[in-house]
């Protein structure tokens, strides 16, 4: 996480606002942003850590004006071409109209429910044995980026980079992002529940003795 979208603990951008009080969808053309992305990711050219990084490699000047669903649909135009399900004459509305070779992938409206409450399970068994152990100290890598590919996905973000925290729990294995949004295999190895000090993370926490938990694979991580 070495680009724009890396902004956990960033100066300078105000208070988080949850807005509990706001709907789900602020405009009619967030539900269909949503309902766009599934459809599309239902066609299986892709995985959940691809279209995560197609979102990461927006340029930072759109990223920077983009609202979070026109984050999404930027991305998926992206990758809708990138991976040849589309062209750019297909987006503008320009194609020939042909039957699509994965249209009998499509998602039908009546599948929906069921997709959505199955969601995308990441867990996997492996060969990888856990090598921390709860109540264990610990320490993130440094630097947080990708250590496979250059500029690449990755979920620890840059402001946990060589923190010191401790092991609350082992989670099982699961696919490894790192891997899986380029095409490296799913890779999948030990996470961990991993809690950190706020005086660990930021130089100046508002509460010091708050904690920041976070769920870290094992190649994150070094013994403390």
């Amino acid at each position: 996480m070495t680009r724009v979208h890396d902004m956990g603990g960033r100066f300078g951008d105000g208070p988080v606002d949850p807005a509990p009080d706001e709907p789900v969808f602020k405009e009619d053309w967030h539900a269909r942003a949503l309902a766009v992305t599934l459809a599309a990711g239902a066609l299986g050219q892709w995985n959940l850590d691809t279209s995560r990084h197609a979102r990461e490699r927006l340029s930072p000047k759109d990223y920077a004006r983009f609202s979070y669903y026109e984050k999404w649909m930027a991305g998926l135009a992206d990758l809708l071409v990138e991976k040849g399900v589309l062209d750019e004459s297909d987006l503008t509305g320009q194609g020939d109209g042909s039957r699509h070779p994965l249209a009998d992938r499509a998602l039908k409206p009546d599948a929906v429910a069921a997709a959505l409450a199955k969601g995308g399970p990441a867990d996997r068994p492996s060969n990888v044995a856990p090598l921390f152990v709860a109540g264990q100290a610990v320490r993130t890598r440094r630097p947080s980026a990708n250590a496979l590919v250059d500029g690449g996905h990755t979920r620890l973000p840059a402001y946990a980079a060589g923190a010191r925290g401790h092991i609350l729990r082992l989670h099982g294995t699961h696919v490894l992002p790192d891997t899986n949004a380029h095409g490296l295999g799913e890779q999948p190895e030990p996470l961990y529940a991993v809690a950190f000090p706020a005086s660990e993370l930021w130089a100046h926490p508002e509460h010091p003795r708050d904690e920041v938990i976070l769920d870290l694979w094992q190649s994150y991580l070094e013994p403390a």
